[in-house]
């Protein structure tokens, strides 16, 4: 009896969600579809441009956001001592712009501090495609 309840209460959400479906004047996008690979700090990136807010004007567009990224970097350490993964996940933030299909990204990426270095911001350069 208990489970025909919690049925009955989860799935009245879902179907006021499908009944309004054909209503919405808006679309949804969880993925904007643009993949940049650039270069900061003596490393590689891959990303794809995450939460942002966006000016669209067609066929261009400017979006300053978040960048969840792939960093690879290779660590320059002595022999023997411990070093960090060459492939390291990183968010940054920055602008992308995008002309048609091609997307040029600014962005800045923020490395922490070490026992040897202090913590800064680093500008970047990329360019990607828009799917």
């Amino acid at each position: 009896m208990k489970i025909k309840k919690y049925v009955a209460f989860l799935s009245c959400p879902a179907i006021a969600m499908l009944s309004f479906q054909g209503k919405a004047q808006t679309k949804l996008a969880l993925f904007d579809g643009i993949i940049v690979a650039g270069y900061v700090d003596k490393s590689a990136y891959i990303n794809c441009v995450g939460p942002n807010i966006k000016f669209v004007k067609k066929p261009y567009s400017i979006a300053a956001g978040l960048l969840p990224s792939l960093r690879i970097k290779e660590d320059k350490v002595n022999p023997g001592a411990p070093k960090n993964s060459l492939l390291t996940p990183n968010l940054g933030f920055g602008l992308t712009a995008v002309f048609h299909h091609l997307a040029i990204q600014v962005p800045l990426y923020y490395n922490a501090k070490t026992a040897v270095k202090d913590g800064e911001w680093n500008v970047g350069a990329g360019i990607g495609y828009k799917f």
